[in-house]
């Protein structure tokens, strides 16, 4: 019971990630705020609580309903102890040649505008209790191109840069920030970015799940609750002289080229090896 007497807002929370973070914090004790757009998803997450989850309808690319929420959250507790900002999806998918300034600006406020508000309006909540925290869903798209749409990418890495200029600041208030990047896990913010509906969206939500298991050294798709045991990790006291970090969750995504952990895989040298002995003949 880490989070016994705690306050918690998640936003982003009636599935995926989100919910996975909602449940955990739940049943180690917190009371949570859950936000999200999608009500029946929310309302139901809250009515199986048994009075520890709290549903509020918020959109985060609303300003109004960011301070709603943690207004509230607060108000109905006496304050806030805990905050995931972690809402979004995959935003304009556009090249950066063709993107248009609206598929822009509203990637950039569902993903990084959300998460400066959710810190800007939480943090006079915050003030004065023990061990506060505060955790930003950023991504491994933030590490360099290839991994997701161009905006995503950009907001991504602007997540990173703002939880290090917060936890530096909020840190006379005692308030620590910190970041996750995760890697390929299975939700549906990829069938919803391939824009797939009905029975096309579950067909695909298969698929990805099943390449996922092949996508990084760790032979599995990740799950939410990779994501939430290390926001739960974050939040918690083990990790209170953690602070302005970034923990990349990603299965080893990122560790390099598929070459450099799948030796069936022909990596650069080979291939120039090959080049230079077809030349030579």
């Amino acid at each position: 019971m880490r989070f016994s007497g705690k306050t918690a807002v998640v936003t982003g929370a009636a599935s995926g990630i989100g919910k996975a973070s909602v449940l955990l914090l739940a049943s180690e004790g917190a009371h949570v705020f859950a936000a999200d757009i999608d009500e029946a998803g929310g309302a139901e997450l809250a009515e199986s609580s048994n009075g520890k989850i709290t549903f509020q309808r918020c959109d985060v690319t609303s300003t109004e309903d960011i301070k709603a929420l943690m207004d509230r959250a607060a108000a109905d507790t006496g304050g806030i102890d805990i905050v995931f900002n972690n809402a979004g999806a995959g935003g304009d998918g556009a090249p950066i040649d063709e993107i248009e300034p609206e598929g822009w600006d509203l990637t950039m406020d569902l993903l990084l505008r959300s998460a400066a508000f959710g810190i800007r309006y939480a943090v006079p909540h915050m003030i004065g209790r023990a061990n506060a925290s505060i955790i930003n869903t950023s991504s491994v798209a933030a590490v360099g191109p290839g991994y997701s749409p161009n905006a995503y990418a950009v907001a991504k890495a602007g997540v990173l840069h703002l939880t290090k200029i917060a936890a530096a600041q909020l840190a006379r208030h005692q308030i620590r920030v910190n970041a996750i990047q995760p890697g390929f896990i299975n939700t549906n913010i990829f069938t919803r970015s391939l824009e797939l509906e009905g029975q096309k969206a579950e067909i695909g939500k298969q698929a990805i799940a099943a390449m996922s298991q092949q996508a990084q050294p760790v032979a599995r798709g990740g799950q939410p609750e990779d994501i939430a045991n290390a926001m739960a990790y974050l939040a918690s006291e083990e990790a209170s002289f953690v602070n302005g970090h970034s923990m990349i969750v990603d299965g080893g995504i990122t560790l390099g080229p598929r070459y450099s952990w799948d030796q069936s895989e022909p990596s650069i040298f080979d291939s120039l090896r090959a080049l230079a002995e077809a030349e030579a003949e």
